[in-house]
């Protein structure tokens, strides 16, 4: 099947049109990189978010396509890991905001999945309730650690967390500070089997 181009293609700005788009020989020469550049949005909480890549380095034009979050040195904020199409350099960007604590949860199932994956968890911060469905994010060539992450602010705690594992056992888990904890799923569940 041949698609006819739906206009004159201009080529002397880069311009190129595919009849077929599997021709990957044609394709040799082009970068599709549309040169979007990056950005990071910073959340304010209440769903405002900011966009600080200005400010952060990470407003670069490369043609990145990977992403991945975690504390790489240890000080509970997450930072990123950024990798471009057609090599390059492998960014890391540190997280320097100072303020705010954080509560890292990873999981252990025992009779739900081992990494716990699909875990709804709530956590208690002062009058508000943080939910989170424990589902390790990945991106294209990339994976995040296995945590859930949450944002506490200035709250100092204590703090409660309530877990529904897969298989439908409630955890609750009182008295959290922040830092990470590492939680084990009961094997004998205090909810029904879903």
């Amino acid at each position: 099947m041949r698609l006819e181009a739906p206009r004159q293609v201009d080529d002397r700005v880069g311009e190129f049109w595919l009849e077929n788009p599997f021709d990957f020989e044609r394709l040799r020469n082009f970068n599709l990189s549309m040169y979007e550049r990056n950005r990071l949005f910073l959340s304010r909480g209440r769903g405002v978010l900011v966009d600080a890549s200005h400010l952060s380095a990470t407003d670069h034009t490369s043609d990145s396509r990977a992403v991945a979050v975690g504390d790489l040195d240890e000080d509970g904020r997450p930072d990123l890991i950024v990798r471009s199409v057609g090599g390059g350099p492998l960014r890391v960007f540190l997280n320097r905001i100072r303020g705010g604590r954080s509560l890292h949860v990873t999981l252990r199932g025992t009779r739900s999945n081992t990494d716990g994956i699909g875990a709804r968890m709530v956590l208690q911060v002062g009058d508000r309730k943080l939910r989170r469905d424990h589902f390790p994010q990945n991106s294209l060539l990339s994976q995040n650690a296995n945590e859930t992450i949450f944002g506490l602010g200035n709250h100092r705690g204590p703090f409660e967390l309530t877990i529904r594992w897969p298989s439908g056992t409630v955890q609750v888990l009182g008295d959290l500070e922040p830092g990470r904890i590492r939680v084990v799923e009961p094997d004998e569940g205090s909810g029904s089997d879903d």
